[in-house]
């Protein structure tokens, strides 16, 4: 008899009984999720329903107030500094304050995460150039990030992001800073990289983005989150 559970796919992440907050109160409470692998979610819910809360727990940079976190399958409660921080290696993040070392050129910021992992300088020549073209800022790409406009400095931050191929990307309103055009083509940038094996996680306030795009949602209210399958209107 073939023991069929061996084919089922284990989450990435995986939520129980979970509560987190600041200063001990708690801003979500006794959640439960679990993502596949592969999965394209967002996380949706009005300003301070906790998007970028909870989106900074699965990133590995607040540990739950109670309650399992395991990302990739490592209960997240227990993990070291070490361990979390090989764990990070795997993600991607688009912050919504970007982040960027403003003092070095658009080329060195997202061309750092592949000389951490030491790649060749040609390679990372090539996927950097590739990139840029693809976002329309290829003409920039030795500019210095603090002359860049806000919108600019938010295509280089999810460039930055992606350049890596991680396993988990987390975006915090990716499209927040960028116009229409723009954001479509950032958004079939995330679609190949969910086809090609990322799981994608998005949150926004964006209804018109959610609605053209039919992906899985978490949606946040009253410091509760729920999961909604594609097609499934909420």
């Amino acid at each position: 008899m073939t023991d069929i559970s061996t084919n089922v796919a284990q989450p990435i992440i995986n939520l129980q009984n979970v509560s987190v907050g600041y200063d001990g109160k708690d801003v979500l409470h006794d959640v439960y999720l679990s993502l596949l692998p592969g999965s394209f979610t967002f996380i949706t819910g009005k300003s301070g329903t906790g998007k970028t809360t909870l989106l900074s727990m699965l990133y590995l940079i607040k540990k739950p107030s109670k309650g399992v976190l395991s990302v990739f399958g490592k209960n997240i409660n227990f993990s070291n500094r070490e361990n979390l921080a090989f764990l990070r290696q795997k993600i991607g993040v688009v912050f919504q304050d970007f982040r960027l070392l403003e003092h070095m050129t658009v080329y060195d910021n997202i061309a750092l995460p592949l000389r951490v992992r030491g790649m060749n300088e040609k390679e990372i020549h090539k996927r950097v150039v590739e990139l840029l073209k693809w976002i329309e800022l290829h003409k920039s790409i030795y500019k210095v990030c603090n002359t860049l406009s806000g919108g600019e400095k938010q295509r280089v931050a999810i460039a930055r992001a992606v350049i890596n191929r991680p396993d988990i990307l987390f975006a915090d309103e990716p499209t927040g800073s960028i116009d229409a055009e723009i954001a479509e083509k950032l958004m079939r940038l995330f679609v190949e990289l969910n086809k090609v094996g990322t799981t994608v996680i998005i949150a926004t306030h964006n209804e018109q983005l959610t609605a053209q795009y039919n992906y899985q949602r978490i949606a946040l209210s009253d410091g509760t989150a729920k999961l909604y399958p594609a097609l499934q209107h909420i």
